[in-house]
């Protein structure tokens, strides 16, 4: 039941119109749509009408103070009118972030993407014969160019990828796989259940840590559609292991005429062992195993924009383009656009390290990464007062986007801390920030890994910190 008191505070909230002649709100609505403002207006007023009836809330005073309420408005407004989806600054030193939006693209992605984006295009239109075309073919090309498969289809990522040639090739019938691929990937999707989405029906061989190629051959029989290698690119199994080749594994399937099929998880294209990271295959070196269809990302360690790319046969890649699924898990033009311009570069190894973000900031040398950590730390003692303490540490950076788990690449953090903060409050100030800055807390020390950060986000650090001290 309502007390009196609530009833009287309920009677002297504002009306909406009332409060639009607010001074405030009046300029508000020259720079906002007039519907957003009264949205403002309603949320504040319904917000604090709940208070009321809850007890929550109760005034010093007869009356809400309007002041204090147009203020509260603008600042819903404000909230309102803010993009959801924002640029950070990424400080984690985790390169391939999946939280933070994973590969970063590259400046020629960038300029296709305006160009492509701002006008139209023969997205699905063939120049050559003016008629309809696919937009298949657009990154087809430069992927069998690259990779020296025959064929290629992108779709919208690599679960979309493994689920279309499984359902394609598989559908009702068995595919062979070793207990130990069984792998979960990021938001619990898992092999198994990506199969069962497909209509194929798993068949585990082996044991988590040991599968051997008999295994396989004792599994096939008449409902064998397709033997599965799955790369375990988010973990790793050490110790008293055995896994099957990929090229035993091709030879097995032909000799039963059973297709091959691998999902990489995280493609691949140039090798990371130059930078002292093991254990990532080659999306070139599948092809050459002779496997019949190949899986990956576009976004992880090809350092694109979200894609699955599938490489197969001439005749498996017309199968999957024939799928009903395969119109369900198409891409758009400015994924294809953005992907294109990204793969072109890696015609020249050298140059797709140097203008890949992903590539570059695994590739980025520990003296570089110094220098850089020495600068901004630097300005930071030079604009921060006694109480926050700025210094270098050696930290390590990681991959990221599942793979090469177990690797990390050394670098350097900048470690701030406070007499007056706490480093988990340090941390949300800075995430706060109105382009938030993200790091990671560890030893009562807000770290910031240098190897992460891009371009203009030191100005934008600073501006933080500047802001947090006063």
């Amino acid at each position: 039941m309502v007390s009196s008191g609530s009833k009287e505070m309920l009677r002297s909230l504002p009306a909406v119109d009332e409060l639009l002649r607010q001074e405030a709100l009046i300029d508000a609505v020259q720079t906002y749509p007039r519907t957003l403002v009264v949205r403002a207006i309603r949320k504040v007023l319904d917000r604090n009408r709940q208070a009321i009836l809850k007890g929550q809330l109760v005034l010093e005073q007869e009356e809400f103070d309007q002041v204090s309420l147009v203020n509260e408005i603008l600042e819903e407004l404000e909230c309102l009118a803010s993009f959801t989806l924002r640029r950070v600054v990424n400080g984690t030193g985790i390169i391939v972030h999946t939280n933070l939006g994973r590969s970063l693209l590259c400046q020629d992605a960038l300029d296709r993407l305006q160009l492509i984006g701002s006008g139209y295009s023969n997205l699905e239109y063939d120049l050559a014969e003016g008629k309809r075309g696919s937009r298949y073919e657009h990154a087809e090309a430069i992927l069998c160019e690259i990779t020296g498969a025959e064929g290629a289809l992108v779709v919208n990522n690599n679960a979309g990828a493994v689920v279309l040639a499984l359902n394609t090739l598989a559908q009702g019938r068995e595919v062979v796989v070793s207990r130990g691929q069984l792998v979960e990937i990021g938001g619990s999707f898992r092999i198994p259940d990506i199969m069962a989405r497909s209509g194929a029906r798993l068949r585990e061989v082996g044991c988590t840590n040991r599968t051997h190629l008999n295994d396989y051959e004792k599994a096939i029989g008449p409902e064998t559609a397709l033997l599965l290698d799955v790369h375990a690119s988010n973990y790793q199994i050490i110790g008293f292991t055995a896994e099957v080749g990929l090229r035993e594994m091709v030879e097995l399937g032909r000799r039963h005429g059973i297709p091959v099929m691998q999902d990489l998880g995280s493609g691949c294209f140039v090798d990371v062992t130059r930078f002292g990271l093991q254990g990532e295959p080659l999306v070139q070196d599948s092809v050459r195993s002779g496997v019949d269809v190949i899986t990956f990302s576009g976004d992880k360690l090809l350092g694109g924009t979200q894609a699955g790319i599938i490489l197969a046969r001439k005749e498996l890649i017309a199968e999957l383009r024939q799928n009903p699924l395969t119109r369900a898990l198409r891409v758009d033009k400015l994924t294809l656009a953005a992907l294109e311009a990204t793969l072109r570069l890696y015609r020249d190894e050298d140059a797709a390290i140097q203008a890949i973000p992903t590539l570059k900031m695994i590739a980025t040398d520990l003296i570089t990464l110094e220098d850089r950590a020495r600068g901004l730390v630097e300005v930071l003692r030079a604009n921060m007062p006694e109480s926050i303490g700025v210094e270098i540490m050696d930290g390590s950076s990681m991959v990221g986007g599942g793979a090469l788990p177990v690797q990390n690449l050394p670098t350097k953090l900048v470690a701030i801390s406070s007499k007056d903060m706490s480093a988990a409050r340090l941390e949300i100030s800075f995430r706060g920030y109105v382009t938030p800055i993200i790091g990671r807390v560890e030893m009562e020390l807000f770290l910031l890994d240098v190897r992460t950060l891009q371009p203009g986000d030191e100005e934008i650090i600073i501006a933080a910190a500047n802001s947090i001290s006063t």
